[in-house]
């Protein structure tokens, strides 16, 4: 689904919503007598400037071109009725109610628990505790006496040390005590969080109840975050099928060697990692803090690294065998650059509750809501204790269209609260009087209302919540007409896709290619002994053996077919048969001895068919747009195209 909206959204690059239109403005152009107007154009051209990619489409024809091309594709959908589809409006409204989400909550109690996890992000705590398991639905009694075993479980520790009693009464049933290491922000539930960050170092906190039971922890240590490091590797996989480089473990310490022997890293990277990514940057990878990565130990290696510039023995991974080597050691990134992220987690966490409160409280206040609710009175003394059993019912004269509470326009009666709470009761776990029944659903009930009521109505409330979910409206339109006609009818229509290859096959080929062997050194007076070598034919693993020893690593060797853009082969390199002389290449030198020379040749329609298809789709497309220009005319109005230009240009 995450896929489908992003692709959704390039559609939507010339969408803005048009508030305040009238019919005194200026018409640029019309679809099928369906006018759009200067002011849109230029709020769509200004918005979408800096995002486009092809510096054609910051020309204002090609611009308009592409934008009367969108207003094509929309006439067109609506006009096959792509926006009635229950697929549609199901898949439009999921998506209203997620982005929703980001617009219904209290912004200043959220940016106040923003910059506290930020502050908890950067710092680590050393904790362990001591938990009593309970349930969160326990009886008044087993509550009770968890609480009590927690407070007499901590007396002990106080005289007879922590860590002793941790481990002696850990039995990981009922009681847990348990060693917690190094932990940061959002690692443990927000009420552990708190406490242990607000607990000294060397002190033993008060007993505190999470959704698990009953805990008290001991803090150790607290220390700054080790916040971000950058490095570089080069990777050997340890199967490549395309290699012909012999062992990896073997090839990695030759590399290694070369390495010690004063050799330039990024130089070792770009000609011989197999980290396709990152080789062409010198191995260099982009930042990452600890626990971002899935590989433990090279997230230990980096880490490891104390001094800028210190370089890894090789070592093995799940992919491969790698050398590090350490370019910064960064505390966490500045507060603004990581807020966003911040806000999602605190969203998703146990703080949310905290935001949801607020929210509540002001909606409440929006929309004059009392904090008062006589009605409760009435709904306490027709509760009994069915209600416990999950068999109540409303009685028979139970007074429904009664005006229970108002919410903007939006009046809700008895019979709303009363069918609430038969449909509910099932939810409930543990016995209490019927007033705090009453009081609690009626409050659940209140606040669900009142968030449904703000977003039922957003659109009235907030402009720019308006105006994504307009442009996201026209764009998933445009996908479901684009993958109707264009992209699933190109992938079924076999024999058309098929003549089109035959049509245009001469576009369709294998680059020519060697077959060959690359020596690289720093050395020219060794890659002059391989070049003679290589001349009188000996064997690749002698030649090893000779110019290489146990101890010292001259030269690399690389083999297979390659093109000419292949990273191992100098810039602008030759292909001619036989050994070339020594040339320059990143910081060495290399000697290519080239075996043959596979040409240029035609790919078979099975080979190139993912290229065809994408051809076939732009062809198909373009013949496409011909005739919604035909079926819905567009009509230019030159002299506002050309005030179009003038702003613009005096922009």
């Amino acid at each position: 689904m995450k896929l489908k909206y992003i692709l959704v959204f390039v559609f939507v690059i010339f969408q803005v919503k048009n508030y305040g239109q009238t019919s005194n403005e200026d018409i640029l152009f019309s679809v099928a007598e369906e006018p759009v107007y200067v002011s849109e154009f230029l709020r769509v051209y200004n918005k979408n400037l800096d995002l486009v990619q092809d510096e054609s489409q910051k020309d204002v024809d090609e611009y308009l071109t592409l934008y009367t091309n969108y207003k094509l594709k929309l006439k067109e959908a609506k006009a096959l009725g792509f926006h009635e589809k229950p697929s549609y409006q199901r898949e439009l409204g999921n998506y209203r109610k997620q982005l929703a989400k980001s617009y219904i909550s209290d912004s200043k109690v959220t940016e106040a628990l923003v910059e506290e996890a930020y502050e908890r992000i950067s710092n680590d705590v050393k904790a362990n505790h001591i938990l009593v398991r309970v349930d969160e639905s326990a009886t008044p009694a087993d509550t009770l006496a968890a609480y009590n075993q927690v407070l007499k479980l901590r007396e002990r520790v106080l005289s007879e040390g922590f860590e002793k009693v941790r481990k002696e009464v850990h039995n990981g049933k009922t009681i847990y005590g348990e060693e917690l290491g190094y932990f940061t922000g959002f690692k443990m539930v927000y009420k552990f969080e708190n406490v242990a960050y607000n607990t000294p170092v060397g002190e033993i906190s008060q007993p505190f109840r999470t959704r698990f039971g009953y805990h008290f922890i001991k803090v150790f240590d607290k220390r700054k975050a080790r916040g971000e490091r950058t490095v570089a590797h080069i990777m050997l996989t340890l199967q490549n099928k395309d290699s012909l480089s012999g062992n990896p473990e073997e090839r990695i310490q030759e590399i290694y060697k070369k390495i010690q022997q004063g050799e330039d890293f990024e130089a070792l990277a770009k000609q011989f990692s197999e980290d396709k990514n990152s080789a062409p940057r010198g191995g260099k990878l982009k930042p990452f803090s600890g626990g971002q990565l899935s590989v433990p130990i090279f997230e230990e290696v980096a880490f490891g690294l104390d001094s800028i510039g210190a370089v890894s023995t090789p070592f093995k991974s799940k992919f491969g065998w790698h050398i590090v080597k350490l370019y910064g050691k960064n505390p966490v990134a500045p507060f603004q650059d990581i807020k966003p992220e911040l806000e999602v987690k605190v969203k998703r966490d146990d703080r949310s509750k905290i935001i949801d409160e607020a929210l509540h409280s002001k909606l409440k206040k929006r929309y004059n809501i009392s904090n008062e609710q006589p009605a409760l009175d009435y709904f306490t003394s027709i509760l009994n204790n069915d209600f416990f059993a999950r068999k109540w019912v409303l009685p028979e004269d139970f007074t429904g269209d009664k005006p229970l509470v108002k919410i903007g326009n939006k009046q809700l009666s008895y019979s709303d609260f009363g069918d609430y709470l038969v449909k509910n009761q099932r939810h409930n776990r543990s016995r209490t009087t019927l007033r705090k029944i009453a009081e609690s659903n009626y409050e659940t009930f209140l606040n669900t209302n009142l968030v449904k009521y703000q977003e039922d109505n957003l659109e009235y409330e907030n402009e720019e919540f308006a105006d994504i979910v307009g442009e996201y409206r026209d764009g998933l339109l445009l996908f479901d007409l684009m993958e109707t006609s264009i992209w699933n009818a190109a992938k079924t229509d076999s024999l058309e896709v098929k003549d089109f290859y035959e049509a245009n096959k001469n576009k369709y080929f294998i680059p020519e290619r060697i077959n060959a062997i690359v020596a690289s050194s720093n050395k020219q007076k060794t890659l002059k002994k391989v070049s003679k070598l290589l001349t009188e034919g000996m064997d690749l693993d002698k030649i090893k053996n000779l110019v290489n020893s146990n101890n010292k690593v001259d030269v690399i060797f690389t083999s297979g077919i390659m093109e000419a853009n292949h990273q191992a082969l100098p810039e602008d390199f030759v292909f001619a048969q036989g050994i070339s002389k020594i040339q320059s290449h990143n910081t060495g030198y290399v000697v290519v001895q080239v075996k043959e020379i596979l040409p240029k040749d035609m790919q078979s329609f099975e080979d190139a068919k993912g290229t065809v298809i994408s051809d076939y789709q732009t062809h198909k497309e373009e013949k496409w747009l011909n005739t919604l220009r035909d079926k819905y005319p567009v009509i230019i109005n030159e002299a506002a195209l050309q005030t179009v230009k003038e702003q613009i240009k005096n922009q």
